[in-house]
């Protein structure tokens, strides 16, 4: 047994979608109107699913369900490369010099961490 896609919600797919792919360089593997694919089948992909009257989650309160993990070489070059697509960097930062929280566009939580 493998995981073969973390999916989340989102009010609009391709656009989260087209976030990540500039920021990681995965291609979609699938796309429509709901659903759209970033990756291949040979490893774990990153979906989005269109959910109407989504509301995304508020860091750091409570509604966070799940957030996603990245491992990079150079953090502090990571985190302006996805401010610079349009990510925030909150204040609220738990990590210390461990990891740095930031938001993908659609307020999701995820975090850079030194590989």
């Amino acid at each position: 047994m493998r995981i073969t896609t973390v999916i989340l919600d989102s009010a609009d797919p391709a656009k989260l979608a087209e976030f990540y792919r500039s920021a990681l360089g995965w291609e979609p593997s699938y796309s429509d109107d709901t659903y759209v694919f970033l990756g291949t089948k040979d490893a774990a992909r990153l979906g989005f699913q269109k959910v109407e009257g989504y509301r995304g989650p508020s860091w750091p309160e409570e509604r966070v369900h799940a957030h996603v993990d990245f491992e990079v070489p150079d953090v502090a070059e990571a985190v302006a490369t996805f401010v610079s697509l349009g990510a925030t960097k909150p204040d609220h930062q738990p990590g210390g010099d461990d990891w740095t929280v930031l938001l993908d566009p659609e307020g999701h939580p995820f975090c850079v961490m030194p590989d």
